[in-house]
């Protein structure tokens, strides 16, 4: 079916596709998602990579946590989260984290994921930083891909439509202002009209936007950037996560994730000096204390000269039996020994890399948007994990909330509006300027990542940030060139990776003050407890921007 302009008989799509539910992103989130909407009607999943070989959630390693032990408890973890995330989590987002991310493991259980267990047989679990109790659920270190293929068997059995390799342009809305839908471009460049009455974005995070990433290439921030076109609210863009322990080298690899595995099976963290320089930072957590805490603390030892001469640290797990090292963390084993290292025998090199954002747009609990009609789950989605995020706490969000995104956009009514057409005929003419662009977009991405890490990274202060800004402002203003209808999708992608650009530094030059994630070189560190900051939220959107403002009990 082929959608036209009634005055110009202009073919606009090449192909519209109806649904109840259109799922963009498939990841963890997404395909949750797709699972629990599918109870409710017909669902599309559309995926910008091929669903299971993209995104986070097959890469993550270390674990899911969840409470299923008796010395353990849901308000222990409600405050180990809280306190992670420096109190700027939305306390009704953490209580549902906490209390259905038992259940929601127990799916995976009875769907088929296969974890590691104790000799009782219960589920295994290994402490990570800034938890009092061992409380994270592995599958050795390949936690991400059993849980991921999992839930796509699970996909399978239901009677979702798959939609591999399209790159989703923007969010389409309709007469009432409800998202209606969205565009999108195929592997040959035909443009796709999804239509739904919910939409759901599980589009992942997006820290390719800085030089030194563990992310997949698709975790360009595509979901951020059209959500705030669509005049969504984003909160807390500030707050992104560098991982204590990316890989220094070789090049190619630089950033690749260690998991957090490795120091909760008993890493150690050792500078030039073979000292265990965390107890300078964290005494009583030592190696571990919250990643935000050891993130800084190896950049400061490197800064201060007692980095490695790869600009890195040391982390050593040759000190524990080398069945252990093979059994719980094999991927590790195999990568380091694909790089010529055996960690069994020699200390692996770590440097910070960024991770994962915390913020995202601003969701109720059932994952209600600031638009109509419009869901979101996963790391796209803001305030479960405040200033931090604990290691362990991702894959439970996206089961917790990926599920009941999917619920409750499977309830949403049937939409009324029609899809405005005039916005989809100016959407596509966008596209086509794109072959009338002067610079190529593999350009633009280099300069925006290069100047994302040099100025807006773990240390901030409002010269750097301002010079960021202006630049992120020229690169965007660059008219990107398409020398084929191929490369249309990676001229939208750096769009949007410099849309998300902006969101960060201007969520981090409202925010004042020293908190999880976001420190501000320039600024004296804050005289008060995180719990007690008069600060709440940034806030952005088309239509306003700004830092909540709380009374704080004295």
């Amino acid at each position: 079916m082929v959608l036209y302009n009634a005055l110009t008989n202009k073919m606009l799509v090449d192909e519209i596709v109806d649904a109840h539910v259109l799922v963009i992103g498939s990841g963890g989130a997404g395909v949750r998602a797709a699972i629990e909407a599918s109870r409710y009607g017909s669902v599309v999943l559309a995926s910008k990579t091929i669903a299971g070989k993209g995104g986070c959630t097959t890469m993550a390693e270390g674990g899911f946590n969840a409470v299923l032990r008796d010395l353990d408890s849901i308000e222990v973890h409600r405050e180990d989260t809280l306190s992670g995330g420096a109190y700027l989590n939305d306390p009704a987002l953490v209580d549902v984290l906490v209390r259905e991310a038992p259940e929601r493991l127990r799916d995976l259980v009875r769907w088929g994921a296969v974890f590691d267990v104790t000799d009782d047989r219960q589920v295994a679990q290994r402490p990570f930083g800034g938890q009092r109790f061992p409380r994270t659920c592995y599958a050795g270190d390949r936690t991400g891909h059993e849980i991921m293929m999992t839930l796509l068997d699970r996909l399978d059995a239901t009677d979702t439509q798959l939609y591999n390799e399209v790159t989703v342009v923007d969010l389409v809305k309709d007469e009432n202002g409800a998202v209606a839908g969205a565009i999108a471009l195929d592997r040959e460049g035909e443009v796709i009209l999804f239509r739904s009455d919910a939409t759901v974005l599980a589009t992942g995070g997006g820290t390719q936007i800085y030089d030194i990433s563990t992310n997949s290439a698709a975790g360009t921030g595509d979901g951020f950037a059209m959500a705030y076109r669509a005049g969504a609210e984003l909160i807390d863009m500030e707050m992104v996560q560098f991982h204590p322990t990316g890989a220094v080298y070789p090049y190619d690899a630089r950033g690749r994730l260690v998991t957090e595995a490795v120091r909760g099976e008993g890493g150690l963290l050792l500078n030039a000096r073979r000292e265990r320089f965390m107890k300078r930072y964290d005494p009583d957590r030592m190696e571990l204390s919250t990643r935000d805490v050891v993130a800084r603390a190896i950049a400061t030892e490197v800064l201060e000269g007692r980095g490695t001469k790869r600009g890195g640290v040391y982390l050593d797990v040759t000190h524990l039996p080398a069945e252990r090292i093979e059994t719980r963390l094999p991927v590790m084993l195999e990568q380091f020994l694909a790089f010529g290292v055996d960690i069994r025998k020699e200390p692996m090199e770590v440097a910070p890399t960024a991770h994962h954002i915390m913020g995202g747009l601003r969701i109720t609990p059932e994952c209600r948007t600031t638009v109509p009609a419009l869901f979101a789950c996963g790391e796209v989605a803001g305030g479960v994990h405040g200033a931090n995020r604990l290691g362990g706490n991702a894959l439970a969000d996206t089961q917790v909330f990926g599920k009941r995104a999917g619920e409750f956009a499977g309830k949403s009514p049937e939409r009324s509006g029609r899809v405005d057409e005039a916005w989809i005929e100016a959407e596509l003419g966008m596209l086509d300027d794109f072959f009338e662009g002067a610079i190529s977009p593999a350009a633009v991405r280099k300069d925006l990542k290069l100047t994302m890490w040099n100025h807006a990274g773990i240390f901030r202060n409002s010269p750097d940030l301002a010079t960021a800004l202006t630049s992120v402002k020229r690169l965007a203003d660059r008219r990107l060139f398409a020398a084929s209808t191929a490369n249309i999708p990676e001229c939208c992608t750096v769009r949007n990776m410099c849309t998300t650009a902006s969101l960060i530094i201007r969520c981090a030059l409202l925010r004042p003050e020293n908190r999880g994630a976001h420190v501000r070189n320039d600024k004296e560190t804050s005289t008060w407890e995180p719990a007690k900051s008069p600060f709440g939220h940034t806030y952005v959107s088309l239509s306003r921007e700004g830092i909540e403002q709380r009374e704080v009990a004295a």
